[in-house]
């Protein structure tokens, strides 16, 4: 009977531990695919626990059990606080939305303690795997210890939430901002129909230095201003009595005039107006107003957080398990490293300045909207408590800087 060595024995006992933190890697439980939802409190203790309700639109019936409610979150959001009549609350929550929970609620980071649990128990087997291949096969457990090194799943998986969560932030207010710029439009539409409307051809004579012939313009139904920027220069500038030139002018001389008009039209006044649209307006700004400029400093700040993220964690990959920067090469595993050293300095200054409770709730007051008031009267007694903030939100958001006129 051949004689087995003894350090092949070592190096199988070796494999065969590494093999176990493999299963145990692979059979890590991970969090469900979450969508964020509206949640009526029904009922709520102390420490957070709720009765809540909530529609599922997967078996499109309102639902109800219960949920970790954020105990912390504004005194008004709670019972009679937030609704009088009932006595409900109001919170933000996650459900899933795939597989066969698909509808319930999910708390999220309740499944983080097993998951890291299993990522740990794995990392501690696949140490000890390397020691007992090391005493086997010293030379070549060597060049694979040095492989390993620099691997930092939790450091990559921690700064893969922070990214998700400012994308999100920075994608939300995004949203708020063009919510206003949508609404607005039609009303800046209505202010340069009615200002322009009332400006002939004849008085932007001066204004564009010339070049056309009033009377030619009026036959091709060239009356006012507003038929000006209608037709536009390439189409100005094939009609009759247009010189080279002048086409370039007489458009622009009218988008100072229309740029003026929306300056001097944008303010208080205006929305002050009893206005379906501007109602819709209203609401548009009241998101960003109560925001303030907290949340929108804390929305740039994730936007800039994302962008230094998103190539660190690219440039992570393999340093996100061990698996990973065994199969990686030497460029990519020095790559890694150095960029999760810089993750893990990124981390640090985050967790040091608050800025993921401070992204998590200003996401959550953009999410809330103006969805539950359409007919915006929560926003217009808002606004006239503060108009001036509104009315400089507007021209902040929506009304162009004056530009000077060239004149060619």
């Amino acid at each position: 009977m051949r004689h087995v060595p003894f350090f092949r024995w070592v190096v199988a006992l070796g494999l065969v531990i590494f093999g176990v933190s493999f299963a145990v890697y692979a059979t890590a439980p991970e969090d469900p695919e979450t969508k964020q939802i509206d949640l009526t409190v029904l009922s709520e203790k102390s420490d957070g626990s709720c009765t809540v309700s909530w529609a599922d639109p997967y078996a499109k019936e309102r639902r109800k059990g219960h949920y970790q409610c954020d105990p912390d979150r504004d005194p008004l959001l709670k019972g009679r606080s937030y609704d009088p009549d009932t006595g409900h609350g109001w919170d933000s929550g996650w459900m899933v939305s795939e597989g066969s929970d698909k509808g319930d609620l999910f708390v999220l980071g309740q499944g983080d303690a097993e998951h890291d649990k299993a990522i740990d128990l794995s990392d501690n087997l696949v140490g000890l795997s390397l020691v007992v291949l090391i005493v086997g096969v010293v030379g070549g457990n060597i060049r694979s210890l040095y492989r390993l090194s620099g691997a930092s799943p939790s450091s990559v998986r921690t700064a893969r939430r922070l990214e998700q969560l400012a994308s999100r932030l920075a994608q939300d207010h995004a949203q708020a901002v063009d919510a206003v710029r949508a609404a607005w439009e039609p009303l800046r539409q209505s202010l340069v129909d009615e200002a322009l409307g009332q400006v002939s051809v004849e008085e932007l004579w001066h204004a564009a230095d010339g070049g056309f012939d009033a009377a030619e313009l009026r036959r091709c139904r060239i009356w006012t201003a507003r038929d000006v920027l209608d037709a536009g220069t390439p189409v100005l500038s094939r009609l009759p009595g247009v010189e080279p030139g002048a086409a370039e002018r007489l458009t622009a001389a009218a988008q100072v005039l229309a740029d003026g008009a929306v300056r001097v039209g944008a303010g208080r006044e205006l929305l002050e107006r009893s206005d379906p649209r501007v109602a819709d307006l209203l609401n548009a700004l009241n998101v960003l107003v109560r925001v303030g400029p907290e949340g929108r400093a804390a929305a740039e700040s994730a936007a800039e957080l994302a962008d230094l993220l998103g190539p660190l964690l690219e440039k992570a990959g393999p340093a996100a398990g061990r698996r990973q920067m065994l199969r990686a090469g030497a460029k990519e595993r020095a790559a890694a490293k150095y960029a999760v050293g810089r993750l893990r300095r990124l981390l640090v200054t985050v967790e040091q300045r608050g800025s993921v409770d401070q992204f998590t709730q200003t996401s959550i007051d953009l999410l809330r909207g103006p969805d539950a008031d359409p007919a915006g009267i929560a926003a217009r007694v808002d606004f006239e408590t503060q108009p001036e903030k509104y009315a400089h939100l507007l021209t902040e958001l929506a009304v162009p800087e004056p530009q000077p006129l060239h004149v060619w």
